[in-house]
């Protein structure tokens, strides 16, 4: 399946919740806490994964399912099936798909290949949480059937992977640059707006002098600084 798209990896994860409590709180309901709780913008977790162009989290409760074909002007499948009993058009009926327990949903996609990336997510993963306490990506997938077998970044991996599903139809939305790059892009661009609204009605000779200060102080080769910060969503 369309996993890749240039340089870009899509990823998507299931991961079985164990079914059952702590005290009078799912397992459930506690990661679905932890993962509202994470911080966002620049203090994200995932703002420190290197090359994450972007992710998301979520509890997936249940699936849903279609009761009854549309409808359309030739052929009504309400209007035939109340020919006959009720039992049998229960019968007819499209079955009711129940998952056998709740999932946690991680879908990330990111610059690279999977290995890599999710050495990162082992290694870079961490926050302060509402109580102070410094957390990791433990933290969230603690309750997931299996997860306790997790001991290091090589165990991490592998536990994914069997979670992971095949994307189709992944379509690249970023420019297919490293993340650094394009963070290295987005400062200049900012910065560059910026400049020129400020030098607008000055004289030639004057832009000129400034916009040497200008590229000395945003150093366009350098990708380690100055740049746009990972997560941030306001200048």
């Amino acid at each position: 399946m369309a996993t890749k798209s240039g340089n870009a990896t899509a990823l998507t994860v299931l991961s079985p919740i164990k079914n059952g409590n702590l005290g009078e709180t799912s397992f459930a309901d506690i990661t679905r806490e932890r993962c509202l709780r994470l911080p966002i913008h620049e203090e994200s977790p995932l703002a420190k994964v290197p090359n994450t162009y972007l992710a998301r989290l979520f509890i997936l409760d249940n699936v849903f399912y279609e009761s009854l074909p549309a409808n359309d002007s030739v052929f009504n499948f309400s209007d035939i099936t109340s020919i006959f009993s009720d039992s049998a058009r229960k019968k007819a009926l499209p079955r009711k798909d129940t998952l056998k327990s709740k999932y946690l949903v991680f879908s990330s996609n990111f610059h690279g290949d999977l290995d890599t990336y999710l050495t990162g997510v082992w290694e870079k993963w961490s926050y302060i949480d509402h109580e102070g306490t410094q957390r990791d990506v433990r933290h969230i997938w603690e309750h997931c059937v299996a997860f306790d077998r997790v001991t290091d970044a090589s165990s991490f991996i592998a536990y994914i992977k069997r979670c992971q599903l095949d994307a189709s139809l992944f379509f690249n939305g970023s420019t297919d640059d490293s993340l650094q790059e394009q963070l290295k892009s987005l400062y200049l661009k900012q910065e560059f707006t910026k400049f020129a609204v400020e030098h607008q009605g000055k004289s030639a000779s004057e832009i000129q002098q400034d916009f040497k200060a200008f590229i000395a102080r945003v150093q366009p080769e350098n990708l380690e600084g100055p740049t746009w910060q990972a997560g941030k969503s306001t200048p």
